[in-house]
C-alpha cells in the first residue's frame, strides 16, 4: 500500500494558467498606468526580461521563477527606477494570482480522506518556497500537508533525481511506497518513475490519445474513488 502521496501544486491542485493570466493582466495594467506601456509592448518587454533573468541565474534553478527578478530586469530594460516599481509589480502579480486561485474540485476532500487513512501527504514543486507556502494556505490544504519540497530547497528543478530523492527522504519510506501526482509528464511523472516512485499523470480532464505506461487521473471530484485508485496501485 502507498504510504505517502506527493502532489505538485501548479496546474495540479489548481488552474495556474488561469490565475497567471489574471496576474499578468494586473501587472500590465500597472505598467500602462505608470509608463504608458500597452500591449503588445508589455509582453515583449516581459519576455525579454525573462530571458535576461534566465541568462543571469540559469534555467535549472528556482530563482528563474522569482517575479522580483523578472520585473527588476524589465525595469532595467525600460530605463525606469527600480523603486517602487519592482516590488509593487511583484506584489500586484502574486496578490492577484492568490486571489484568483481556486482548488480543483475534490482536492481538499482528497487531502482530508488521505489524512484520515493515515497516509502522509507531501508537496513536490518547482518554485521558491515562500510563495508556494502561501498558495497551500490559500487553497485550504495546508493543515493536511506533512512536508514540502521546493526546487529552491533541493537546489535543482524537476525531473532531477536529487529533487525526488529529497522527497523520498522526507516521506520516511521507500520510494516505491510513494505516489507522485502532477500535470507535467516529463517533470512529474517520468521524473518520479525514474526515481522509483509511482508516477501518476493528472491530465486536467484531458483524455489520453493512446494507452499510457503510467496511471492517469482525469479529475479529483470523486475523492474517495481517487484515494482508492492511488492506494491500490501496487496491488
Amino acid at each position: 500500500m502507498m504510504k505517502t502521496v506527493i502532489f505538485d501544486i501548479d496546474n495540479t491542485l489548481y488552474d495556474f494558467d488561469r490565475a497567471n493570466r489574471f496576474g499578468m493582466e494586473a501587472a500590465r495594467d500597472y505598467c500602462r498606468r505608470s509608463f504608458g506601456l500597452e500591449e503588445p509592448h508589455f509582453r515583449e518587454y516581459y519576455r525579454k526580461a525573462w530571458r535576461m533573468a534566465e541568462e543571469r541565474v540559469g534555467s535549472d534553478t528556482a530563482a528563474i521563477h522569482n517575479r522580483i527578478l523578472r520585473f527588476q530586469c524589465m525595469m532595467e530594460l525600460l530605463g525606469e527606477p527600480l523603486f517602487p516599481h519592482v516590488k509593487t509589480l511583484a506584489c500586484t502579480y502574486w496578490d492577484t494570482v492568490l486571489e484568483q486561485m481556486k482548488p480543483y474540485p475534490g482536492i481538499v476532500e482528497l487531502f482530508r480522506t488521505l489524512r484520515e487513512d493515515q497516509i502522509r501527504i507531501g508537496i513536490g514543486t518547482d518554485m521558491t518556497a515562500y510563495i508556494q507556502y502561501r498558495k497551500l494556505e490559500e487553497l485550504g490544504v495546508a493543515p493536511y500537508v506533512d512536508f514540502v519540497v521546493t526546487s529552491e530547497e533541493a537546489g535543482v528543478e524537476k525531473p532531477d533525481p536529487k529533487f525526488f530523492g529529497l522527497c523520498a527522504e522526507k516521506a520516511g519510506c521507500a520510494a516505491e511506497e510513494c505516489a507522485f501526482i502532477g500535470d507535467h509528464v516529463k517533470k512529474d511523472v517520468q521524473g518520479s518513475i525514474a526515481a522509483g516512485m509511482r508516477g501518476i499523470w493528472y491530465s486536467q480532464g484531458k483524455e489520453p490519445e493512446a494507452e499510457l505506461p503510467y496511471p492517469v487521473i482525469r479529475s479529483f471530484e470523486a475523492a474517495d474513488e481517487v484515494k482508492k485508485f492511488i492506494t491500490n496501485l501496487d496491488r
